[in-house]
């Protein structure tokens, strides 16, 4: 199946609770020239702040196949290149869904099931 690669363009969104009750956010900008930007945190139960990251690099869609390549993490407003040499920096995804308003996607290896919701960007019109 084919999909549609500028349904991905724009920002993106996903949360859930984990076993131990602490909050995962992803937010996610996609780029029309193949750039990402993802914005990781996590908080606990009472709303702290526990973690934070910033990912920067390139992101392609082929198919049913969705594939990113860490260049850039931000950790403790530190900035990183990464290790391009290392596997773990690149990653694929199987589309299940893409619609203007979700993105249901599997990775390959873990099998691990992500779903963003589109983000609205103008919520009125003056």
């Amino acid at each position: 199946m084919n999909f549609d690669r500028q349904q991905l363009f724009g920002s993106w969104y996903r949360s859930e609770v984990d076993g131990n009750g602490a909050t995962q956010t992803e937010f996610a900008q996609l780029s029309a020239d193949g750039r990402y930007e993802f914005s990781f945190s996590v908080h606990d139960q009472s709303g702290e702040l526990l973690e934070q990251s910033l990912e920067e690099g390139d992101w392609g869609l082929v198919g049913d196949i969705h594939f990113t390549i860490a260049k850039i993490e931000l950790v403790d407003n530190e900035q990183y290149a990464t290790d391009l040499t290392h596997a773990d920096n690149y990653h694929a995804y199987k589309v299940i869904s893409l619609t203007d308003q979700n993105f249901k996607y599997q990775h390959i290896v873990s099998n691990e099931v992500f779903i963003l919701k589109r983000v609205i960007d103008k919520i009125a019109h003056c």
